[in-house]
């Protein structure tokens, strides 16, 4: 599996294109914003854009969903506790920092246990609820997505609508830190890391 991550919207989103390096099929997670830069990464790349994945519902997770299913026509999967986030400004936050965060409804909706495949990759889904209710992580290939459940010694805000900090804690200690320590975090913000590394040095966490 191949990656390449952006940094979009103003939030400074990372945005992952996820590939088969053989067979060019592939997935885009969480497309913020700055629809042309993903657009051209999915050109340069040459990908076959299969599904259009969001970690959880938050505006800066999902403002270039529609633009890109536009363009690839591939369908927009979300967790089905986040599914009412990408229709409602107040749950996704957009309303609150006056942007166009709101848009169509899921194509699908991903639960614990599912796997999304492209190529010969695949990805499962794990429920790490928390930082919203429907919040996902997806892990497979050596390789963990956590959107914005875990990040570089830091783990994801709780006081915005539907933020649970105690489910927070319990997703990263019971579903992430369980992993393999040399899987590779690549994180909704900032730089990526592994899990032995978060286990050991996480001040949240440890």
């Amino acid at each position: 599996m191949e990656v390449y991550r952006m940094e979009v919207s103003p939030l400074a989103t990372n945005c992952y294109l996820a590939f088969d390096g053989e067979t060019k099929d592939g997935i885009v997670i969480d497309p913020g914003g700055d629809a042309d830069r993903i657009e051209k990464a999915i050109d340069a790349k040459g990908v076959n854009v299969v599904a259009i994945i969001n970690t959880h519902g938050h505006w800066d997770h999902i403002g270039a969903n529609g633009e890109i299913k536009a363009k690839t026509g591939a369908p927009v999967y979300i967790h089905t506790d986040d599914a009412v986030y990408l229709t409602d400004p107040a749950l996704n936050i957009s309303g609150m920092v006056g942007v166009r965060g709101a848009g169509a409804a899921a194509d699908g909706l991903l639960n614990e246990g599912d796997t999304v495949r492209f190529g010969r990759c695949s990805l499962r889904v794990i429920h790490t609820p928390g930082h919203t209710p429907g919040g996902v992580s997806l892990y497979g290939e050596g390789a963990l997505f956590s959107g914005d459940t875990l990040f570089f010694r830091s783990i994801g805000r709780s006081d915005l609508p539907g933020g649970d900090y105690q489910a927070l804690i319990r997703s990263v200690r019971e579903k992430l830190f369980v992993l393999d320590d040399d899987t590779v975090v690549y994180t909704g913000h900032g730089i990526p890391t592994r899990i032995g590394d978060e286990k050991s040095g996480n001040p949240f966490v440890r």
